[in-house]
């Protein structure tokens, strides 16, 4: 096992800069998800943690050593990909026992290593069959024991999940998360799904145009996001943000600037009446969308198009509804972005000026 620490990490492709002074620490034994839009530089830190790309600036440590220096197969380090990358002219045996030849492992002791390895991961059967003869879950197997042989300190995955179908994306999330439990090494994943960076992750980190936006727990992130990009990238529906604005009624106090109102889908009701120590909004519903218990709402008002999810009695399209959400349930953004912890109600907020739309 060990700690990972990225220190004023910086890559450039000739003049576009992709990660940018990328401070970050993955401890040790974690299982911590890098995780964000296309582009936004997840992989390329990845592949620098591997050796697989150079940094154009700062220090990779990885335990008690900076290897900036030392080459991707001295880092303890085992690489799983998003297209497997196995030999198809070799047996499952054989590829997973590729890398052991080349280290020069005794026969025994590699006999050993795969009977165990394969056990774990199920392939016992499987070790004659070529990759070609496999269905999708069962290569990324033969690509994660290919890994594990190796006992290295750091797994490293590229979305190695991406090419699977849906339910075998849930199957594959389940086993990894006990393999990682089992094994007890430090595991650093990267997609850019939130569902699985929420499922997955005892940490994750939200990247964006190479910087970190927010690294902590899912429910911390998902409850307490940092900013607004963290508050939109997690959740589905997104959490919805209003302009202050157009909330004509909100007063906030001291706030001479424009400023978004945020509140997640699930947290918003439909009202009959005023309720005092919410923020009521009048809106009608434009879609239903519903996933068996639960119903998804799109809405539009004198303030925008927002969600509401709920669990209640379907609600017909195009009816005219209040909605309503404490204020302890209300998040305050500046227009860069930031979040802002010290915005506070003047006063009783009433119903949104201009009645529904």
């Amino acid at each position: 096992m060990a700690q990972i620490v990225l220190k004023h990490i910086e890559k450039s492709f000739g003049q576009e800069s992709v990660v940018k002074d990328l401070n970050l620490t993955i401890e040790d034994g974690s299982f911590t998800v890098l995780v964000g839009p296309s582009g936004c530089g997840k992989s390329t830190t990845l592949r620098m943690i591997a050796g697989l790309e150079k940094q154009t600036g700062g220090e990779i440590w990885i335990g008690d050593r900076c290897v900036n220096q030392v080459e991707p197969g001295k880092r303890n380090v085992a690489m799983v990909f998003q297209n497997y990358a196995l030999y198809p002219m070799m047996t499952v045996k054989e590829n997973i026992e590729f890398g052991l030849v080349n280290r020069k492992v005794p026969k025994p002791e590699r006999e050993r290593l795969i009977k165990d390895i394969t056990e774990i991961v199920g392939l016992t059967e499987y070790l004659h069959k070529k990759p070609q003869s496999l269905s999708g879950g069962q290569r990324q197997r033969v690509a994660l024991a290919r890994a594990m042989v190796k006992s290295p300190a750091v797994f490293l995955m590229d979305e190695p999940l991406s090419n699977l179908d849906a339910k075998l994306r849930n199957q594959m999330r389940t086993e990894l998360i006990q393999l990682h439990k089992r094994l007890g090494a430090t595991f650093v994943y990267v997609t850019h799904d939130q569902v699985e960076a929420m499922s997955m992750g005892d940490r994750i980190v939200i990247m964006d145009r190479g910087q970190v936006q927010q690294a902590d727990s899912p429910m911390n992130i998902y409850e307490d996001p940092a900013n607004r990009f963290t508050a939109q990238f997690i959740g589905s529906p997104p959490m919805n943000l209003l302009s202050s604005t157009d909330l004509t009624d909100l007063r906030l106090r001291g706030v001479r600037e424009r400023m978004f109102v945020g509140f997640r889908p699930e947290k918003a009701t439909f009202a009959t009446e005023y309720r005092e120590g919410e923020l009521q909004i009048p809106a009608r519903i434009v879609t239903r969308e519903t996933l068996g218990a639960e119903i998804i709402y799109q809405l539009e008002s004198k303030a925008g198009t927002f969600y509401v999810k709920t669990f209640l009695k379907p609600l017909e399209s195009t009816a005219e509804v209040l909605v309503s959400v404490a204020y302890e349930d209300l998040y305050y953004f500046y227009e860069n972005g930031q979040r802002s912890r010290s915005v506070e109600l003047v006063e009783e907020p009433r119903l949104l000026a201009g009645g529904l739309v």
